[in-house]
């Protein structure tokens, strides 16, 4: 009879080894979906470095293992002629089944460009390129693009309507076709412009989540909040009414409060899904004991935390150790984790540390995390002895279990050597 860690390894070990999806190839975490499943068709978005900054959509045909790669925009280069992992595109499956890409330069344009699949459920042909404009004086980073079907509306939340540097949103009633601006959603009432950081979830139908902070880590002793939005407004986590989405918060502690930060606690959020019954869980890191110390002498010590909401409060607990900053300067960049969107009890993460020690590794490596019902955490390894970091995991929705990683080294995220990896679980 196999022991219950037997069976627990059983459960997380994966179906099958890792293929490399594309050679070359970038995204951040904060635009989404970056992959999306549709039947037998997995697309993934991008951001190349070596082909000189071109915005990818790979295509994978998961029966026979066949991969197409369409460029979306050639050479998306930065002002300074950099590439960009911001500039990654979002994915959004449309109502008629055709596909909608969604991507810009990190902060240097006022508008994003998108792209629409010629025919339904085919990832092969696209239209030609288009852009929309929010207002003259945007400066847009960032696309997260959600389809609710009672308002058939499509909405693209991003960051810096109006030179704002906050998140913002757009949306479009004909399916992504054409484009309305919206307003700033989570503004911040200080002199500093603090931009507060947004992750995304939605059940399709008539609710979105939005998981935030009060802005960059380095630049804010980050706490952690949610809101949520339906039938035009903003809501905390118990339903109580905030705020139009028309007029947005007037500040983040307007929304619920997850996790408080402090000095030595400083937040940055990684991921949000839903549970059977709609309800938001989320992961976030945390920046131990960084009190005082200047930028690019911080982030040795990060830890990854989860919470959950139970229908009366946000639970949680801190998971494990995340190891070290990727580089200094981004003294919070975690290798990031990512939620199981199925089972709220199993998620992915990236850490050169063991998660239960904290012991260092010589590289990144992507690790399945198991909590029982006790709250406890259980690690197995699923890459170890690697030769090069394993980071940023995703795993999309859709019929087929996949996850997804970027394998490589990231020096900042405009100077980077990547491959987007898949494994089937």
């Amino acid at each position: 009879m196999l022991t219950r860690r037997q069976l627990l390894l059983a459960s997380l070990a994966p179906a099958s080894s890792p293929i490399t999806l594309n050679d070359d190839g970038a995204w951040s975490w904060f635009q989404d979906e970056r992959a999306i499943v549709d039947g037998d068709w997995l697309l993934v978005g991008s951001a190349a470095a070596g082909r000189r900054a071109d915005i990818d959509l790979t295509a994978h045909h998961l029966p026979s293992g066949k991969t197409h790669r369409v460029t979306l925009h050639p050479a998306l280069l930065e002002p300074r002629g950099a590439y960009d992992d911001h500039n990654a595109p979002a994915l959004l499956i449309r109502p008629d089944g055709r596909y909608l890409a969604v991507y810009a330069r990190h902060g240097s344009e006022n508008c994003f460009y998108y792209r629409v699949s010629e025919r339904p459920h085919d990832p092969i042909s696209w239209s030609s390129e288009r852009r929309y404009i929010p207002s003259p004086t945007t400066r847009l980073t960032y696309s997260n693009l959600h389809s609710l079907s009672a308002e058939k509306k499509i909405y693209n939340f991003f960051r810096g309507l109006d030179n704002s540097y906050k998140p913002s949103y757009c949306f479009s009633e004909d399916q992504g076709d054409t484009w309305r601006t919206g307003n700033v959603v989570i503004r911040v009432p200080a002199t500093e412009r603090h931009r507060p950081y947004v992750k995304y979830a939605s059940n399709g139908r008539d609710t979105i989540h939005l998981f935030y902070t009060e802005g960059h880590p380095r630049n804010f002793d980050n706490s952690v909040y949610h809101v949520y939005y339906r039938n035009g407004w903003l809501h905390r986590s118990d339903g109580t009414r905030v705020a139009p989405l028309e007029k947005g918060l007037d500040k983040p502690e307007d929304g619920t409060l997850v996790f408080k930060g402090d000095p030595n606690n400083v937040a940055w959020v990684c991921d949000i899904a839903l549970d059977s019954q709609g309800r938001p869980y989320g992961v976030y890191s945390v920046q131990k004991d960084s009190a005082g110390l200047p930028d690019g002498k911080a982030g040795m010590d990060l830890r990854y935390r989860y919470a959950r909401w139970d229908g009366q409060r946000w639970t949680g607990e801190e998971m494990g150790h995340a190891g070290t900053r990727l580089y200094p300067g981004e003294d919070d960049y975690p290798g990031n984790l990512a939620l199981d969107p199925v089972d709220p009890n199993l998620l992915y993460l990236s850490a050169n540390a063991d998660p239960v020690t904290g012991q260092h590794l010589a590289h990144y490596e992507i690790f399945a995390a198991q909590r029982d019902r006790q709250t406890r955490w259980r690690f197995e390894p699923l890459t170890t002895q690697s030769t090069a970091d394993n980071i940023r995991p995703i795993m999309p929705l859709g019929s087929r279990r996949l996850l997804l990683w970027l394998r490589g080294r990231y020096t900042t995220y405009t100077n980077y050597g990547l491959a987007v990896m898949v494994q089937k679980r």
